[in-house]
């Protein structure tokens, strides 16, 4: 009777436990077939291509957010970082053309100017985290509103624009691809498998998901604790940057509204696609088929015209909420 008991239990946990893998990729699949039924222009390769592409900011910068979360942080600055990035690189980018002229190694200058100052911007969060010892929350709350401060400071309160010549030379960074793909579409699907592999088969992923479960186990076991926390604030941050080249291109232009509830859609997506909030356990596929699910729900709204496109925050806001509530009520069934 026992171990009947126990196979029925193991029966059931197994169940639980593929549900809650294949849950994600099972509502990705009921949005497509939704937004088919509702619009049919939902599948034309004009509006996949254009869900994708938009999809790529998030989505870079949500691959860097998992690691973060899976070792047991949280960046709310992203959305601020990526308009302060983007401001310093438009500055940097207009202020050498009279040096170097218009031409492709500006452009080059610009995308180094942009990872440099995300990669700086992340190890200072990471810093004031690992070594000062501040709360994740605090000091990236703090950045969120120094970074969104600064940004609005050197556009004067308005925007910063990028030289006329230059955007009309950096819009094939965006507009362009290859095989007809554009090129932040590429960009993130190189990113996200980079990132899985680094999650599964590297040191530096196995250091993350340890943390996240016990730092006090992980510094027994030899992780370099401090370490491992800096360095994925600072992958965040670079990747941060890297979405800020991607994104540049399209608007040519930033200022203090640029990025506005980025870090809201980065941590939605990385808790939907199944990485646990409290750390220890991240999965960057999943992150992908989170961001996929927040396009596809706000290309369905826009389409369909079902809900106005102002209260899509409020409905990723309640994703969030309902995700983390499901991860609580899958702890407590097993």
């Amino acid at each position: 009777m026992t171990d009947a008991t126990n196979a029925a239990q193991g029966s059931r946990s197994r169940r639980r436990i593929n549900f809650h893998v294949l849950g994600p990729l099972l509502a990705l699949v009921a949005l497509v077939a939704l937004g088919a039924a509702l619009n049919s222009n939902f599948l034309s390769y004009g509006n996949v291509t254009n869900v994708l592409a938009r999809s790529a900011f998030i989505g870079i910068i949500a691959v860097g957010m998992t690691f973060v979360i899976t070792a047991g942080g949280i960046d709310l600055s992203v959305g601020s970082m990526a308009a302060f990035v983007a401001g310093v690189m438009i500055l940097a980018m207009n202020s050498l053309i009279p040096v170097m002229g218009v031409g492709v190694p500006i452009i080059l200058a610009g995308m180094a100017v942009a990872l440099l100052t995300g990669l700086a911007a992340g190890w200072l969060n990471g810093f004031l985290i690992a070594k000062v010892r501040i709360e994740a929350f605090i000091v990236t709350l703090g950045s969120m509103g120094i970074y969104r401060s600064l940004v609005t400071w050197l556009a004067d309160g308005g925007t910063l624009s990028l030289n006329f010549d230059l955007r009309g030379l950096y819009r094939p960074v965006y507009y362009d691809g290859l095989l007809g793909i554009s090129w932040p579409i590429i960009v993130f699907a190189l990113v996200a498998l980079l990132g899985e592999l680094a999650m599964r088969h590297t040191p530096f992923g196995r250091h993350c998901a340890a943390l996240g479960a016990n730092e006090q186990v992980a510094r027994y076991s030899a992780v370099k604790v401090d370490r491992a926390r800096m360095l994925t604030y600072a992958l965040l941050g670079m990747l941060v940057g890297l979405a800020t080249i991607m994104y540049v291109p399209r608007l040519g232009s930033a200022s203090g509204s640029t990025g506005v509830l980025w870090e809201l859609e980065a941590i939605a997506a990385v808790i939907i696609g199944g990485t646990v909030l409290k750390g220890g356990y991240g999965r960057v596929w999943g992150t992908v088929v989170g961001v996929l699910i927040l396009s596809l729900i706000d290309n369905i709204l826009n389409l369909a015209s079902i809900v106005s496109p102002y209260l899509n925050g409020a409905i990723q806001g309640v994703i969030v909420i309902l995700a983390v509530v499901l991860q609580r009520e899958n702890k407590a069934a097993e």
